[in-house]
């Protein structure tokens, strides 16, 4: 049986004596379509960062592949996108195709020069995320929910084995948000990309993915999407912190075996 993606064990982690995460335990599966919910000042960014390998827990272990993650050498074969608004100028003089190869830069080396198919693969990047026609673009001419498919790309472009994304909605409008998701769905369905999507909002559990981590400083659930209904409403507001709407199972949904 393959190792997990991913695999935190019992990880606790302290901010000046204040825990930020106690005891979490959980794994990433090569196809997994993963939402880890929870609310304001949950842990989830401190997850996240221990998760990339950018800070050590206080306690517990973490794998990579099943590599330990402070002998993880691969920082490649996991891709990240950060909320737009928080890490990008749209100002920035540049076109869709300049800024999608800039991700292979990290796989390149920063004193080597990049790939001789680098075009092919810009191209099929974009065409992942819907937007091939847009490759001679400037990226400042574009949409919220445009820009950030177009990091998406960026991510994708040096073909990582799992990529993570930081509330990738933050800056798309509502009524584009249900096809940024079709899409997110496709490329894990279609594409075979397993997928962490990390969000404070319950309403972006879609019948799109497949499992659910609900965090808050500890995990309160982790498992298949399907069973998150197990939870007791007592518990989902312990989590949560108030009253929440159920996640429910609607026909048609994507799950894996």
């Amino acid at each position: 049986m393959a190792a997990p993606l991913i695999n935190i064990k019992e990880v606790s982690y302290e901010y000046e004596q204040t825990k930020a995460l106690d005891h979490i335990s959980m794994t990433v599966e090569a196809g997994d379509f993963l939402a880890i919910l929870g609310p304001n000042g949950s842990g989830k960014s401190t997850l996240l960062k221990i998760m990339l390998g950018l800070i050590r827990p206080s306690e517990g272990s973490v794998e990579l592949f099943g590599i330990d993650s402070k002998q993880f050498k691969h920082r490649e074969w996991i891709g990240y996108v950060s909320q737009k608004s928080n890490s990008f100028n749209s100002a920035f003089p540049a076109t869709v195709q300049e800024v999608v190869a800039g991700g292979l830069a990290k796989k390149a080396g920063l004193f080597h020069k990049l790939p001789k198919n680098t075009a092919q693969q810009v191209e099929e990047a974009l065409d992942a995320v819907g937007m091939k026609s847009f490759k001679n673009r400037s990226i400042s001419e574009l949409s919220g929910g445009q820009q950030q498919r177009v990091f998406i790309a960026r991510a994708l472009v040096s073909k990582p084995k799992v990529l993570i994304l930081d509330e990738p909605t933050v800056g798309i409008d509502v009524q584009n948000v249900q096809a940024f998701y079709d899409m997110l769905a496709a490329l894990n369905r279609e594409r075979n990309i397993t997928l962490v999507l990390v969000t404070h909002d319950v309403d972006t559990v879609t019948d799109r993915i497949s499992h659910v981590a609900c965090l808050n400083q500890t995990i309160h659930f982790h498992g298949f999407k399907d069973q998150l209904h197990m939870m007791s409403d007592e518990k989902r507001e312990a989590w949560y912190g108030h009253s929440v709407r159920k996640i429910h199972h609607t026909e048609g949904s994507h799950t894996h075996a």
